[in-house]
């Protein structure tokens, strides 16, 4: 676990400039389809250093908050430089044990992120638990996932082995998690899955 946060903490600096114009338009046209409304209560598992939070925070206008939580320190503090505004918070915790209560967020969504969480079952149960009833939960990355299998592996170290799970076996943790209306796409570019907390 020490070792993935570590990974994580030393990509910091550089995170950002990962994602092109390109990344940053198809991740603005994804955000706008999700049913997000002024008001609304955003959790980013995995925020990373804060990539969705100007589209998530013009979305839900100054009434609404959104919360992103990254297992790396590093990351969050990044986060919080990049975004000093009263309703964006970043906090520093793993997704499998949220600090945070249970039924208080309209959306959760989790960005280049949820292949990397080590039990993706918690993750799932866990994002449920914080979603009131009709919460979305949104999965993106912007890879399919095979092609998120071939770029772990590539990188090496703590995240070669990370992966998203068969479409079956991500119904089935969906399930778990009490979510229903699971939709994925799984293309060369782009692998999205949403469910619906039942």
């Amino acid at each position: 676990m020490n070792n993935r946060r570590e990974y994580f903490d030393a990509l910091a600096e550089e995170w950002d400039k990962m994602f092109t114009a390109e990344d940053l338009e198809i991740l603005s046209f994804l955000i706008e389809s999700f049913d997000i409304k002024a008001h609304d209560k955003i959790v980013d598992l995995g925020c990373g250093t804060g990539v969705l939070f100007d589209l998530l925070r013009r979305r839900v206008g100054p009434e609404g908050l959104v919360v992103g939580v990254d297992l790396s320190a590093e990351m969050v503090k990044k986060a919080r430089k990049n975004f000093p505004f009263k309703n964006v918070w970043a906090i520093d915790a793993d997704a499998e044990m949220l600090p945070l209560k249970s039924e208080l967020f309209d959306v959760a969504v989790s960005f280049a992120a949820f292949a990397h969480f080590t039990c993706q079952e918690s993750v799932m149960v866990e994002a449920s638990r914080i979603l009131k009833k009709g919460g979305k939960f949104h999965i993106i990355h912007l890879l399919s996932s095979k092609e998120l299998d071939t770029y772990h592996l590539k990188a090496g170290g703590p995240v070669a082995d990370d992966h998203i799970s068969s479409l079956e076996r991500m119904k089935e943790i969906f399930s778990q998690g009490n979510f229903v209306d699971v939709s994925i796409i799984d293309h060369p570019g782009l692998y999205l899955a949403i469910g619906t907390k039942g």
